[in-house]
């Protein structure tokens, strides 16, 4: 069942570790297909070493195995809330890569200071509220999920105008149309929220304010995501 995802999902969760993304089993990745509204996802705790295509798990969008001999990983509840919530998304990505978990552990957005932050989303990357005592120990992984689209609501803000959210103290989310691209918007995350945190080192040396211009921000974001974008080779 769903044999060609099943070997995206895998090849996906291997570039984790091919970018450095992800140590020993700390990340994973899942894609949707959203004809049947089945969902493959990596299984929980399996080394990369060790992993193959075979060993992807299909589950419904409740949550229920429908094929494969493995758990699945952890984090389902918290993809599945994702694909039920946000229905242009067909894949999600979740790390703890050092540098946006660092934002994450600290509480903080990832503030747009540039164009390369720029050409990946139209505003500051979001850190969601911590989960209450309640919420962590009741459905946590659920309540993870839900935590990310009530910052998103709250926000107002598209999924695909900023395909990756930050966690409260605990790492970040990312997505796109299908799990190679949202293995490559984790990949643009990390390197954006490196390139911030040295912005803010020497803005802070230098005393001096840092931030992108919002005529800026939108011009770089529009050119690339935007109704009339002409970067790259879609317009020849």
């Amino acid at each position: 069942m769903l044999e060609q995802l099943k070997q995206d999902v895998f090849k996906a969760n291997m570039q984790l570790k091919e970018f450095g993304l992800v140590v020993l089993t700390w990340g994973n990745v899942s894609a949707i297909d959203r004809e049947t509204g089945y969902v493959v996802i990596k299984p929980s705790g399996v080394p990369y070493e060790t992993m193959d295509a075979d060993d992807m798990v299909v589950v419904d969008l409740q949550g229920n195995k429908i094929e494969g001999d493995l758990n699945p990983s952890s984090d389902t509840p918290t993809h599945l809330e994702l694909y039920r919530q946000f229905a242009d998304i067909g894949a999600v990505v979740h790390t703890h890569s050092a540098w946006a978990t660092s934002f994450a552990q600290a509480g903080r957005d990832i503030k747009a200071y540039g164009t390369t932050h720029a050409d990946f989303a139209n505003r500051s990357i979001p850190c969601t509220r911590g989960l209450t005592q309640q919420e962590v120990e009741g459905e946590y992984e659920l309540n993870t999920g839900k935590v990310i689209v009530e910052c998103f609501n709250k926000e107002n803000i598209k999924p695909m105008d900023c395909p990756a959210v930050l966690i409260h103290r605990h790492g970040p989310f990312c997505w796109g149309k299908n799990c190679f691209k949202a293995v490559e918007n984790a990949l643009i995350l990390e390197e954006v929220a490196k390139m911030a945190f040295r912005t803010e080192e020497i803005a802070e040396i230098e005393n001096k304010q840092a931030g992108i211009e919002k005529y800026l921000l939108d011009k770089h974001y529009n050119r690339k995501h935007g109704a009339n974008a002409y970067y790259g080779q879609g317009n020849r």
